[in-house]
């Protein structure tokens, strides 16, 4: 068991209880997290492609699958069947490994880091937070990258709130920037 499981399974009752719960069932935890990451330019070059998909497959432990554009668009340049992303959706164990890595190897590692923005909620209770490049991850081999990209992360909680979800990844020590709520 990762070491974020069990700090959330320490963490629980007291969340149920901080946020008037009555139900057990209805206390927050995290559904699935999604890393992906837009193609662009580079949907062009297979080679590139190729080099994201094992980058963002090292980073999560799990293979990513390339997304291709469903329809033509002229003036996105983008061809039906085209390559136009990367992701890889993380549920279970991988999904706190995960995120433990993120937070205590990862962000601590970004320059000047002042924390995630607390303006990342959709009203859903979901998180979303954009990364600049994939360097700040152990498991990235400098020499081997053939072009430095970002990603965008999506934590996908069981609630229906915002606040609710802010509290449970406070909790679980996701560093947010300090100022207002």
């Amino acid at each position: 068991m990762s070491r974020l499981r069990e700090k959330y399974n320490s963490i629980a009752p007291t969340l149920k209880e901080e946020l008037n719960i009555e139900n057990v069932m209805n206390t927050p935890k995290l559904e699935k997290i999604v890393i992906s990451v837009g193609a662009g330019e580079e949907g062009k070059d297979s080679k590139l492609i190729a080099n994201m998909v094992d980058t963002i497959t090292n980073i999560a432990g799990q293979k990513a699958v390339v997304t291709v554009a469903k329809k033509s668009v002229a003036g996105f340049k983008a061809r039906e069947g085209a390559p136009s992303g990367i992701k890889v959706t993380l549920r279970g164990e991988r999904m706190y490994n995960f995120l433990d890595k993120l937070i205590s190897i990862a962000l601590p590692r970004v320059k000047d880091f002042r924390g995630v923005p607390r303006k990342g909620f959709d009203g859903r209770g979901n998180y979303n937070f954009g990364l600049d490049e994939q360097l700040m991850f152990p498991e990235v081999d400098y020499d081997s990258i053939m072009k430095t990209h970002g990603m965008n992360i999506v934590i996908v909680t069981n609630t229906e709130n915002d606040k609710e979800a802010f509290t449970l990844l406070e909790k679980l020590g996701m560093p947010f920037a300090k100022g207002r709520k």
